[in-house]
């Protein structure tokens, strides 16, 4: 079986270094490889007690025993273990979402029993932690874990030269078309876990719609079972069936996909998706200047777990293979999703998600792909493959602001360019491979200090 090194095995290093770590809960959607990345980090531990509380034999401890001691003395008991190994032994609670009690019994572990090494799981944890009465805030700590990004898809396809490459900033001009054709790979298939061992393991896209059907009917199964009637299951079955076909447009709620239904059912609905880490509603910004404010009363954009899902059930993998410039597909969507879904996965200690710029006017509007704080400067991000004219809205957001950056990413090659917009506002551009996503945030700071 194909195990695959994860980036945020960096902070889980940390956190066992640490005297003071709080019980640790990983959160992330179904089938990212929350089990998967505590099974290995659980290899860095003398010993090792690993519960899945879907079986009623793991599940019963928290139903037995309220006392956090007595509890931890029949774990150690049950694995021949002396409770003078604590400080070595990990304690793995997985698909704690099944039971509230293990869920509220955490924060004992942190008060009474701080030399154990506990790690807590769970699919749709979120809709049990908004049902738990007593959930241990400030005793337990959050990590993020989300579908593999592009810098991890080279390494498990074992392309350390490559990473080399991406990691120096700038990017290594002789690598480029090699990145991005890897890209372009990695658009098409999407990061989940999987789907990308079943690639790896034979190399033949033709292969993963049996994967790909499997992991969506599962999120459609799981879903179902958090709606609290018939008909907020039938919204949610609409929207999972149809959400997809708007992924290059700003939603409204109203009458969504073709439905009669109501603003604020499918808004309810919707919420419900952002809550399991399905579907994630991005909001617009209208702000120039930092901190960003977004506006929930505008029109949000569709964020999907994962683009190679996507991809799938839009039917469109195959014609994608054709294509040198991944950047039209889907009427220009399929990229800026992706792009996305590259931040997205570089939130592992926070759940903040990107934004995108917005001017409504009466007679004329802007929108601006992405919106990236960076100091006191927020720094307007366009996703393009055509020409540095075709940059309106992000013209219009360097003609407002107190500053000269702005960037673009695209199928080119890494560059900084000199530009003025139609009204004659002098900025500076930095034209960005889509591969660089993930390494965003180390190239703004390259970027600012060369143009400063």
């Amino acid at each position: 079986m194909n195990t695959f090194k994860r980036h945020i095995i960096s902070y889980l290093e940390d956190w066992k270094t640490r005297k003071d770590h709080k019980p640790l809960i990983i959160r992330g959607a179904r089938q990212v490889g929350k089990t998967t990345l505590v099974d290995q980090f659980s290899q860095t531990f003398t010993y090792r007690i690993m519960l899945n509380l879907e079986k009623s034999d793991d599940k019963r401890y928290f139903k037995d025993f309220n006392d956090v001691h007595t509890l931890t003395e029949s774990l150690f008991l049950r694995n021949n273990l002396s409770m003078n190994d604590m400080g070595q032994t990990l304690l793995f609670i997985d698909e704690i979402q099944e039971s509230p009690e293990a869920i509220n019994i955490l924060r004992y572990f942190y008060e009474e029993i701080p030399a154990l090494y506990v790690i807590a799981a769970g699919s749709l944890l979120e809709f049990a932690m908004r049902e738990t009465e007593h959930f241990p805030v400030g005793r337990v700590e959050f990590l993020y874990l989300h579908p593999l990004n592009f810098l991890e898809y080279l390494e498990a396809k074992g392309l350390n030269e490559l990473l080399v490459k991406i990691h120096k900033i700038p990017a290594s001009e002789s690598a480029h078309q090699h990145l991005l054709e890897e890209f372009n790979r990695f658009v098409i298939i999407g990061g989940m876990p999987e789907v990308i061992k079943h690639y790896l393991n034979d190399g033949n896209l033709t292969n993963l719609p049996r994967v790909y059907e499997s992991i969506w009917s599962t999120y459609q199964y799981d879903i179902e079972k958090y709606a609290s009637n018939n008909s907020e299951k039938h919204i949610l079955k609409h929207i999972m069936e149809t959400a997809h076909l708007y992924l290059d447009e700003r939603i409204k709620f109203q009458n969504f996909g073709g439905s009669n239904y109501r603003s604020r059912e499918v808004g309810e609905a919707m919420r419900h998706l952002d809550t399991a880490r399905v579907i994630r509603l991005i909001y617009p910004t209208t702000v120039i200047t930092a901190p960003i404010i977004i506006d929930k009363k505008k029109f949000p954009r569709m964020q999907f777990l994962d683009t190679g899902i996507v991809n799938y059930t839009l039917g469109i993998q195959a014609d994608m293979l054709k294509l040198g410039d991944l950047g039209d597909t889907y009427r220009g969507s399929v990229i800026p999703h992706m792009i996305t879904q590259e931040l997205l996965s570089m939130n592992t200690i926070n759940d903040i998600k990107p934004c995108f710029w917005v001017r409504e006017k009466s007679q004329s509007s802007a929108e601006v792909d992405l919106l990236i704080q960076y100091k006191s400067m927020l720094l307007p991000i366009e996703i393009k493959s055509g020409p540095t004219g075709t940059l309106k809205s992000l013209h219009q957001f360097i003609d407002a602001c107190d500053h000269p950056y702005a960037i673009r990413l695209y199928a080119g090659k890494f560059s900084i360019d000199e530009h003025s917009t139609p009204a004659g506002t002098p900025y500076f551009l930095m034209n960005l491979p889509y591969y660089c996503a993930t390494k965003l945030n180390e190239y703004i700071e390259y970027f600012v200090n060369h143009k400063s």
